[in-house]
């Protein structure tokens, strides 16, 4: 179980993590009134850089302005953002690569249900890069439990309330001998898994959800989009049947915590040949480059 590092953000400043706490009366606790971003920082030969850091401070930004938590843009921008995960991971010194987890909590006391107007609290923590997911071949079980769809709780929006859903799905796929869960929507449609977007290989074509199908408009999937296009290899962005899933050439997800990862069973089928295949295998390599810096996309911030 990945425990924080000995330093945390919280507010304006840096405490012990045993110090870093939300009070058990704040919006974020009630209601789990807090959005989040999670983003990698690795670490090459003693120096340390953060992937797509601008990106994950757009999602912060898009969270609150969805979700109505006003607060965050007087109070934030990039800059004092930056400056606090530079301090954070100075602080931590972390010699291997490490996730950092930003949330924006909305700490007013017993507020009702409400949301404009209301105190927030900044928190950052790094924690040891453990992929959630194996990275060698995974086993997925769709889930009885539907996806939250986005005219309920928006999708494009990582509010921590929302992951009951998850927690339910996968969950249930584990208790059932699975890796995770393909969540569906409320017509049966593929949407993502329970912290992860979902990729499948038909005929050489690449394939995904597109961001109308109740899915996280992830930054890792649109990092392979855009890796994707580059290399060649044709792109549609579509509604998906679970079906399709069972006769797909090659199925892999992605995300920060998962990873560029293979999957090589659904609901009990082999998928593919049961091995990673060539395009998968293609854009997991293009994937790890960027994430150290092998490419020319402006994605990396040093911080040391």
């Amino acid at each position: 179980m990945a425990q924080p590092h000995s330093h945390v953000f919280l507010g304006d400043r840096l405490v012990p993590a045993d110090q870093a706490t939300v009070g058990v009366a704040s919006s974020a606790v009630l209601y789990g009134l807090s959005v989040y971003t999670v983003f990698p920082v690795l670490v090459e030969g003693g120096s340390r850089h953060a992937f797509r850091l601008a990106d994950h401070f757009r999602r912060l930004e898009e969270s609150c302005k969805i979700i109505g938590i006003d607060r965050f843009a007087q109070e934030w921008d990039h800059s004092r953002f930056e400056v606090g995960v530079r301090e954070l991971v100075a602080a931590n010194a972390p010699a291997d690569d490490v996730f950092v987890r930003v949330s924006v909590h909305v700490v007013e006391s017993i507020p009702g249900t409400r949301v404009r107007g209301c105190a927030i609290q900044v928190s950052m923590f790094v924690y040891d890069a453990v992929p959630i997911v194996p990275q060698d071949g995974m086993r997925l079980k769709s889930s009885p439990w539907r996806r939250i769809p986005d005219n309920a709780i928006p999708s494009r929006a990582k509010v921590n309330g929302a992951y009951v859903n998850s927690v339910l799905a996968k969950q249930d796929a584990i208790d059932s001998g699975y890796d995770d869960c393909v969540f569906l929507d409320g017509s049966g449609h593929v949407c993502e898994l329970s912290a992860a977007n979902i990729f499948l290989v038909r005929g050489g074509t690449l394939i995904t959800p597109d961001v109308s199908c109740d899915i996280l408009d992830g930054i890792n999937r649109r990092t392979v989009l855009t890796l994707a296009h580059e290399e060649g290899i044709p792109v549609r962005e579509r509604t998906v049947d679970l079906t399709e899933l069972y006769i797909a050439d090659e199925v892999f997800v992605t995300g920060t915590s998962a990873g560029a990862a293979p999957v090589f069973e659904i609901d009990g089928r082999t998928v593919g040949a049961g091995i990673v295949g060539p395009v998968t295998t293609a854009l997991r390599k293009r994937h790890a480059a960027a994430l150290r810096g092998d490419t020319e996309h402006g994605w990396v911030t040093p911080l040391s």
